[in-house]
């Protein structure tokens, strides 16, 4: 029998304990307990983790890990607690959530292509107007953050007929996309898209990337999708852009506290769409299927799929 795997998660009991039960079904061989049913001594044998927004306290109780499992795509909190001394951490990367995503990202961009938050607000005001439609060839998508996610979700909106940029911290190719870099890459990605998707990593550099000036440089009339991260837009800067009318409308599923606070003014603004953080969610029998491929690898062979780079922050 292999050294205990350790459970660590901060999400309630019941969704742990659905957790364990997938993993083990997965891992049949492998012995795999949550942290608060662990020996002292099991806690020190322990050479992996699995985590879902792990207590770094209980994390630092495991002193021989090897490497950390991520139940969750985005790590940048998990990076941030652990801190520089942490173990090897590899994220979850699932080819259904980059199909969830891109599925999202097509639909709340129809969403505004189609004009609903105008005609939600027709409706409220009682008013029978049809506005002109426009082909999705005349309809320029940007979306900020080409990693899987991104580029997922660029393909769908390409294979849908909208004309596509994207723009990452690293050059990327795709076909049939036009890809930038770079602080002058960003200005042209937002100065010639319709609807902006920010899909970026939360990193030292991204966090307040989409600031008044970034907001300025967006077209005219053109709308914010932010499926990534609420620190990557500034919040005050956002609602002065849709106020003074440059902005025409923001979609908004990530936000710098979560659950959204009751005194936000995102909830009741009229050019604004929240969303309770739905557009990728884990698929648990996907992602437990992945982890465990993971760990059979590393058992048999002793290597990792790709690791974060601590300092990238992803």
């Amino acid at each position: 029998m292999h050294k205990p795997i350790a459970l660590v998660t901060r999400i309630d009991k019941a969704s742990e304990q659905e957790w364990l039960a997938l993993l083990a079904d997965q891992l049949p061989d492998e012995n795999i307990l949550c942290f608060s049913d662990m020996s002292e001594t099991e806690r020190k044998s322990a050479e992996i983790a699995i985590v879902a927004d792990p207590d770094p306290a209980q994390v630092a109780e495991l002193p021989g890990l090897a490497w950390i499992q991520s139940l969750w795509a985005g790590v940048e909190r998990l990076v941030a607690e652990l801190g520089v001394g942490a173990p090897t951490i590899v994220r979850l990367v699932d080819p259904e959530l980059s199909r969830v995503m891109a599925e999202a990202v097509l639909a709340w961009t129809l969403y505004l292509h189609r004009d609903m938050p105008i005609y939600r607000q027709q409706q409220q005001d009682r008013v029978w107007e049809q506005q002109p439609y426009r082909h999705p060839s005349r309809y320029t998508v940007g979306i900020l953050g080409l990693g899987a996610l991104g580029m997922a979700s660029a393909n769908r909106l390409k294979e849908a007929g909208f004309v596509v940029k994207g723009w990452s911290r690293s050059p990327k190719e795709a076909s049939g996309i036009e890809s930038f870099t770079g602080d002058d890459g960003l200005i042209a990605v937002l100065g010639g898209s319709d609807v902006v998707v920010c899909l970026m990593p939360l990193t030292d550099e991204t966090r307040g990337l989409l600031d008044s000036r970034r907001l300025a440089a967006m077209k005219e009339g053109a709308a914010l999708i932010n499926f990534a991260r609420g620190p990557i837009v500034v919040d005050a800067d956002l609602i002065a852009a849709l106020d003074a009318g440059h902005l025409s409308h923001a979609v908004l599923d990530v936000f710098h506290e979560e659950p959204l606070p009751a005194a936000s003014p995102f909830w009741r603004h009229p050019k604004v769409t929240v969303l309770p953080h739905i557009s990728a969610p884990t698929d648990q029998h996907t992602a437990a299927a992945i982890v465990a491929a993971n760990i059979r690898a590393y058992r048999a062979t002793g290597a990792l799929p790709q690791t974060v780079d601590i300092e990238r922050g992803y």
